[in-house]
């Protein structure tokens, strides 16, 4: 017998074949070399930068800089825009998961409690429950203090508010309360003071920047020797708009409502906590704290109503809209909030901006978002300002008590179409003027002001319109009930895609299994095939939309390049 072979075959080659090889190879590197010789090395061409000679080559320079910060800008929008689909995508198919566990295990009457709950939720948070509120509390209250931010009154002032008090037809009384007086200078206030009095009562107030509260003893009495509270509870104003308040009730031989009612971030809440000593609303410097009326005993005589802020009618400028909204700043759009920042800077001075900010010559709003967010060091990777969110912060510096800036009073005193001689005169009827005035002039006196070369020389735009109507505000809410059933009717599409999914896999398990009914089912399956539903169809404009949006927004500059970092998202 013969031995198994164990070795495997050999891949030894003949000498002959082996040089052979060897040749064809060399004379093919020979060709190619030839070839190459014949077209030439074309070297990449180096950019010459702008001659020294140049007469513009800063503002050629800094243009370049500015296109390059944009390119880089667009990348990074691009990329987060991206990441966000795909959470979205990920937080809806884990939230399906979800709900098909909780409808297992506890039915459909949990599904729809939790609906009736996110619909609570939605309309506490509404403009139409803001509305409501504001509503209750005008009716309810005897006084409503109308607050004015000291800086610009005549912008804090609504004429629907105050067409809605003075035409009540009751005994209701309209006082203005001119709060923030310490950030406006002192010649500046005696104005105001001068020409509000001439329509309503007003009431020179500067309230408690920080306030103790009840449950929080404990830490301010270990924390004594860093927080100063004797300095930041000083409050001005407060025993004169009691002692006003208490004759008042006192007239009328029955206890007091008073309502507190005015635009956001104007210091309503601040207000209640200065009179009652103790901090007993909650106060923020975001838009729209107070979302309901809170009622605040101060004695047994008094009442004061805390009311949701006015709702700013959309048909405003923009300058109105940006100080008065009631919209949250880090909440709303890049684009409503740099046109926002654009309004304020256009109804200012130029070089007091620069002062205040110590920014040098700016030309637009967007070159100065980058000089101040390059100052304070708000930047994103790469060394990029970040323009949203200086812009966020500089909105809530001009609505809070940072800023010191100044509107002047008109020069000719016009009373608005509500108001006439005799209504002024029914309204100052049970409030004791002349100790209004003496006590206007004392905290006056009694305060430090900044003086008018640090603050800021600001122009009003007029009245700012509100709406306090709830039925002015239904479109609002119908949207959010448009928003609710289109995803309802969206999510109702994706289940029953997936039904049929789920259908054709059967049908080709089937059709493994048995041979004869394989023809008839293949035969159906074509005929799918051929008509697809109306649900694929939607899916497949949709994907076609999403592309060709995606990419429009690229620019010419980004379509041959190639972002690595992206690969792995």
């Amino acid at each position: 017998m013969k031995r198994p072979k164990l070795k495997k075959a050999s891949k030894r080659l003949t000498c002959h074949k082996r040089y052979k090889i060897q040749k064809k190879i060399r004379e093919h590197h020979r060709k190619v070399r030839k070839e190459a010789k014949k077209r030439g090395r074309k070297k990449p061409k180096k950019d010459p930068g702008v001659p020294s000679a140049a007469p513009f080559k800063e503002e050629l320079l800094r243009e370049a800089e500015q296109r390059k910060q944009r390119l880089e800008e667009l990348k990074q929008k691009q990329k987060l825009n991206r990441q966000k689909e795909h959470e979205k995508k990920r937080k809806l198919e884990a939230k399906k998961n979800a709900a098909k566990i909780k409808e297992k295990a506890e039915g459909k009457e949990s599904s729809g409690k939790s609906k009736a709950k996110t619909n609570k939720l939605l309309d506490k948070n509404s403009k139409k429950s803001f509305c409501r509120e504001l509503k209750k509390v005008i009716e309810a209250s005897d006084v409503v203090l109308e607050v004015l931010d000291a800086r610009d009154p005549m912008g804090s002032r609504c004429p629907q508010l105050e067409q809605a008090v003075t035409c009540s037809g009751g005994d209701k009384k309209l006082l203005l309360v001119l709060n923030k007086i310490d950030l406006v200078p002192k010649e500046n206030l005696e104005k105001w003071l001068n020409y509000l009095k001439k329509e309503f009562p007003t009431v020179a107030f500067k309230s408690a920047t920080l306030m103790k509260d009840r449950t929080m003893q404990q830490q301010f009495t270990k924390r004594r020797a860093r927080v100063d509270l004797s300095r930041t509870t000083a409050c001005f104003g407060s025993k004169c708009l009691l002692k006003l308040l208490q004759e008042h009730g006192k007239t009328q031989n029955k206890a007091i409502q008073v309502g507190v009612v005015g635009f956001p971030n104007v210091g309503k809440s601040s207000i209640i906590n200065s009179l009652k000593g103790v901090r007993a609303c909650n106060v923020g410097l975001a838009r729209g704290v107070t979302k309901s009326m809170q009622i605040v005993h101060i004695d047994k005589q008094t009442k004061i109503l805390d009311s949701p802020s006015i709702i700013a009618d959309p048909s405003n400028n923009a300058l109105a809209l940006a100080l008065r909204s009631i919209i949250d700043p880090e909440e709303s759009g890049s684009a409503d909030v740099l046109e926002g920042v654009d309004a304020i800077l256009n109804h200012c001075s130029k070089q007091q901006v620069m002062m205040h900010y110590s920014i040098p010559d700016f030309r637009n709003t967007e070159e100065f978002l980058t000089l101040l967010a390059q100052k304070r060091g708000m930047l994103k990777k790469g060394g990029i300002p970040d323009i949203e969110n200086i812009a966020k912060l500089l909105l809530c510096d001009w609505t809070g008590a940072k800023i010191s800036y100044h509107s002047q009073p008109p020069g000719s005193q016009r009373l608005p179409p509500c108001l006439t001689e005799d209504k002024t005169a029914e309204m100052q009827e049970c409030f004791n003027l002349k100790y209004l005035e003496e006590e206007n002039n004392n905290t006056v006196q009694a305060l430090k002001y900044p003086s008018p070369a640090s603050s800021i020389i600001f122009q009003s735009a007029g009245m700012t319109n509100g709406t306090i109507e709830e039925n002015e505000v239904i479109e609002v809410a119908s949207e959010w009930e448009n928003l609710e059933t289109s995803k309802e009717g969206e999510e109702e599409e994706e289940d029953l895609t997936e039904s049929d999914d789920d259908q054709d896999y059967v049908e080709d398990d089937d059709v493994k299994e048995e041979s004869k009914v394989q023809v008839t089912r293949k035969a159906k399956l074509g005929k799918r095939q051929t008509s697809p539903t109306n649900s694929e169809k939607q899916i497949a404009e949709s994907e076609h939309s999403k592309s060709l949006s995606f990419s429009l927004d690229k620019t010419a500059g980004e379509d041959d390049a190639y972002d690595f970092n992206t690969d792995y998202v």
